[in-house]
This record gives C-alpha cells, structure tokens and sequence, in this order.
C-alpha cells in the first residue's frame, strides 16, 4: 500500500511539473544548444551551414568593433554600479523613516515602468542634435549647445548610462527600503546609547545589516549591464562608426544586419560566459563573506556568554565556592572603617557570653 502510495505521488508530481519543463527545454536549453552549433558554422541565413571549428572566435577577439564593444559594455558595468546603485541607496536612506517617504519615491519609481526603448527615444529627443537641450541651452545663452552629445565617444556612452541611471534608480532605492525595513530596531538602538550616529552608525551597524539587500541589486546591476541592449540601440544603434556598441549590439549587428549567425553566435556564447562567470563569483564571494562574518559573530556571542556567566557566578554565589568567594570579597570592601573599628568590641563582647552559654549547658541536662 505504501509503495502505491509513493507512486501515485510521483506520478502526480511528474504530470505537474511535465509541461513546465518541456516548456524550458524548448524555449531556453534548445536555443542554446543551437547558438552552440551555429557558432563552429559560417552560416548566413541562406544554404546550409558549413563547419569552420574556432574560425568564428579567432575573427571575434582579432575584431576592432568587437574590443571597442567589450570595453564599453566594461564602462556600462562601472557606471551601471557607481550610479544607480549608489544614488538608489542614498534616496532609500535618506527618505527612511519620513513621514510620506513613500510618495517621495513615486517619481524615482515612474522610469522604471516604461521600456529601455522609450527610456532611449526620450532621451534621444532630448539629446540629439538640435533637440531639446541644446535649444535650451542656446535660449538660455549658456555654453554647451553645440556640443554632440551622442555623435562623440566616449561622451555618448555617458550620456546613455546617465539614462539607464534615470530608469534605474527607483527599483534600487525600492530594494534598498525593503532591506532598510527588515533590519531588527533593537542593535540601532543599542549603537545610539552608546554613542552612534551619522556616518558611524551608518557604517558599522545599516551598512553590514544590508548586505542580502547590496547583494540583490548589485547581482542585478551586474547581469542588466552586461546584456545592454535597449536603450543603446533606441539612442545610438552602436554609432557612429560601431564606436557606442556594447557586446549585444555587436551581437544583434552581427547576426541580422550583417547574416554572420556564426559570428553573432559566438559573440553570444561568450557574452553568456562572462556573465554567468561573473554572477557566480560575485555570489559566491557574497556568501564566504556572509559566512565569515556570521561565524565571528557567533565566536563572540560564545565568548560574551561564558565572559557573562563567569561574573554572574563571581558575584552573585551560584556555587558554594563562587558564593564563599563572593562573601569574602564584598564582606571587608563594602564596610566603612567606622563600622569595622565598632564591629571589634563587639566581637569581643560576644565571646565570653558564648562561652558561658556553652558552660551552663551540660549542667542544666545534669538537672
């Protein structure tokens, strides 16, 4: 009965998660097995595909456009973490506590609900030549009008991180308030008796307290600048000249504007590559810092609780020794010279009148 059980449970099991697995095999391990075999192939679109080995990778790292397009998805890595990310932790720290904090956070949460692509033809309208800034600034009679902003490298690629800034720094300060929101009241209030506050308070009591929440958004930070896409190709398509492309442009250009599916194939695995690589190490390199520290902390309550223990059977005689010792210790300390000078003839004075009551005890038992 037991094992019918067990199958039927099985069975049950299987027949519920069957269609969402077939589901990722088909959409997700499919495709990447594919782009795998695309990338040893010369293949254009037309024909069939043709075995070439590494030739594809060998003409990817020999490629100018390609290294241009690795060091700026590098400086979208940079940015993506310096800006995004430091500002959204400002505005969550800033705004914690406030009263209607939560309506001073709508207007960084609005860009994070459109698309990379409107985010990039926003910006696009505001930045290009002759668009909405530079007629400001010329109505205004300021410099900075005539200034290219998106035809200049490396002076386009700032102007878009600026942008990708803009989307994301709502859902990082969002992040940030949930991490914020989860820390225990009790240590903060310790720090502050004790003195904490500022910048110190900030730096050894919230900043540790948020690492799960810094390891959330910088992950992501990290995997979102990787894969840019969107807003470059909305702002830039990767120019002028391939100079503004990140490796996902390069990817997309190589594919379908040039039909290099072997080429594009491979500057895909690769920008896979890097990216799973870098989130297994940053995650992994989180989690041996998170188990360090736990473990000193658990090394110090340990210490801190026999440290306790031991004063707490010093002082207050738990044991006969701890108690005698006790006694002794406070007994002479805690008396004023006055008392110990009286306390003498009265200990005199109680001698003899033991001594008589010890006398006259056998004689009354002889009565």
């Amino acid at each position: 009965m037991a094992d019918r059980k067990s199958t039927n449970y099985q069975a049950a099991a299987w027949a519920f998660l069957g269609p969402g697995a077939a589901v990722v095999v088909l959409v997700l391990y499919l495709p990447v097995l594919y782009t795998v075999y695309l990338s040893f192939t010369s293949y254009t679109g037309l024909g069939s595909a043709s075995f070439v080995g590494l030739a594809n990778y060998a003409s990817m790292f020999t490629d100018p456009v390609f290294t241009t397009a690795l060091l700026n998805t590098l400086i979208w890595v940079g940015g993506s973490l310096l800006i995004p990310v430091g500002i959204g932790l400002l505005v969550a720290y800033l705004s914690f506590g406030l009263k209607g904090a939560a309506w001073l956070r709508v207007p960084f949460l609005i860009p994070y609900a459109l698309s990379g692509v409107a985010v990039g033809i926003l910006f696009n309208f505001v930045l290009q030549n002759g668009g909405a800034l530079s007629q400001a600034l010329a109505f205004l009679h300021l410099p900075g009008s005539d200034i290219r902003w998106l035809q200049v490298a490396p002076l386009n690629t700032v102007v878009m991180i600026l942008a990708a800034s803009w989307q994301g720094i709502g859902v990082n300060a969002l992040l940030f308030t949930v991490g914020l929101q989860s820390i225990p009241k009790e240590p903060l209030e310790a720090a502050r008796v004790d003195g904490a506050s500022g910048w110190r308070m900030f730096r050894y009591m919230i900043w540790p307290l948020l690492r799960p929440s810094t390891t959330i958004v910088v992950g992501l930070s990290i995997v979102n600048s990787l894969k840019t896409f969107d807003i470059v190709q909305a702002m830039t398509q990767g120019g002028p000249n391939r100079v503004s492309e990140t490796l996902g442009v390069t990817m997309y250009r190589d594919t379908f504007s040039n039909s290099q599916y072997g080429l594009g194939s491979a500057v895909a695995i690769f920008l896979s590559v890097i990216t799973v690589a870098a989130s297994v190490i940053y995650l992994r390199r989180q989690l041996a810092i998170g188990d360090s520290s736990g473990d000193g902390a658990a090394r110090g309550g340990a210490g801190a609780g026999r440290a306790s223990r031991r004063t707490r059977g010093g002082d207050g005689g738990t044991g006969a020794s701890g108690g005698s010792a006790g006694r002794s210790a406070s007994g002479p300390s805690d008396a004023s010279p006055r008392e110990t000078v009286g306390a003498a003839p009265a200990a005199s004075a109680a001698a003899p009148a033991s001594a008589t009551a010890r006398a006259s005890a056998p004689e009354r038992r002889a009565v």
